[in-house]
């Protein structure tokens, strides 16, 4: 089984992004940049995605706003920005008070835990437009950062260490591949088991900002920062100048990463292509900039080092 087969054809996104890279300005970094002066504001904006649907399906929606802030704060912060406030947008087929009453608290969690006002949105009703019970969620984040602090990737060089925030579980990215897994495997695995490997999938993804702000206030300097979202491990290329490449360790999956590979027969090719595989966040550093961190402290994991691809 893959991510094709399962209704999302990668290739057909990265052709698109191809396309609208002269309608969007710089496309492809974390975060879009506005000039002010010795600032940069940055923004971002992400959804969910059908991480929704398992969450309707087992009736456990109280980690899906926290889902949406997560998305968008931890894109902000790979630029080094600090956030500063967050807007949603939640559209329904019929909006369902108590169900959206729960996700505004979840999405209030996730600003709580981030350090920012939820200071706004959109709430639509849209019965012509989406299915009956359906219901989709995005949001919007702004974050500052001074120019001399801002982290692009464009220092990066040979032999830089690259270390890791680990992942709390798949965050919100490729859930359309882990539902055909799951409708494959209700039939059979037992009750307590599938209900347990449903609880792991739908934790809510982890917010990293109290993380990379406090190795930011040590003075460290962080080279670039990668959110490890849908593409899997490839994100870190966003952000690596010309002639670069990473030479990635062998990283143990957490046990949930296994067993979805392990029972949809996915190949560890798509697997790397899709999943975080336990990676949530990676930071770039020099060598002699990898010794000022305290690792275990932080609970950082190094993964992998750059290397030249010339």
């Amino acid at each position: 089984m893959d991510y094709k087969q399962a209704g999302v054809d990668i290739s057909k996104t990265d052709d698109l992004i191809d396309k609208i890279s002269n309608i969007v300005s710089n496309i492809g970094g974390f975060g879009g940049l506005f000039d002010l002066g010795e600032n940069y504001l940055v923004s971002a904006t992400d959804g969910v995605g059908t991480k929704i649907l398992l969450a309707q399906e087992n009736n456990n929606l109280e980690g899906i706003g926290i889902d949406c802030v997560a998305m968008c704060v931890n894109d902000i912060i790979c630029t080094g920005a600090k956030p500063l406030f967050f807007l949603d947008y939640f559209a329904s087929s019929n909006i369902d008070q108590k169900q959206y009453l729960t996700i505004l608290n979840s999405i209030k969690k996730g600003c709580e835990q981030s350090h920012i006002p939820l200071i706004g949105g959109e709430t639509a009703e849209l019965p012509s437009l989406m299915k009956d019970g359906h219901f989709d969620i995005a949001g919007f984040c702004v974050g500052i950062v001074k120019k001399e602090n801002l982290i692009d990737g464009s220092k990066i060089d040979n032999n830089d260490t690259v270390l890791a925030f680990p992942s709390n579980g798949f965050h919100s990215n490729g859930y359309s591949l882990i539902r055909k897994v799951f409708e494959k495997m209700v039939s059979w695995c037992p009750h307590h088991l599938y209900k347990d490997y449903i609880k792991q999938a739908l934790k809510p993804t982890e917010i990293y900002v109290d993380r990379v702000m406090n190795l930011l206030n040590e003075s460290l300097e962080i080279k670039g920062i990668a959110h490890i979202t849908g593409g899997g491990l490839s994100n870190l290329n966003r952000i690596l100048p010309k002639g670069l490449d990473v030479q990635w360790r062998d990283i143990p999956k957490p046990p949930i990463f296994n067993i979805i590979q392990d029972i949809g027969k996915i190949e560890e090719k798509e697997m790397k292509n899709v999943f975080n595989n336990g990676i949530g966040m990676c930071l770039v550093v020099s060598q002699e900039e990898k010794q000022k961190i305290n690792l275990q402290q932080h609970g950082i994991i190094e993964v992998g080092k750059i290397i030249s691809c010339k």
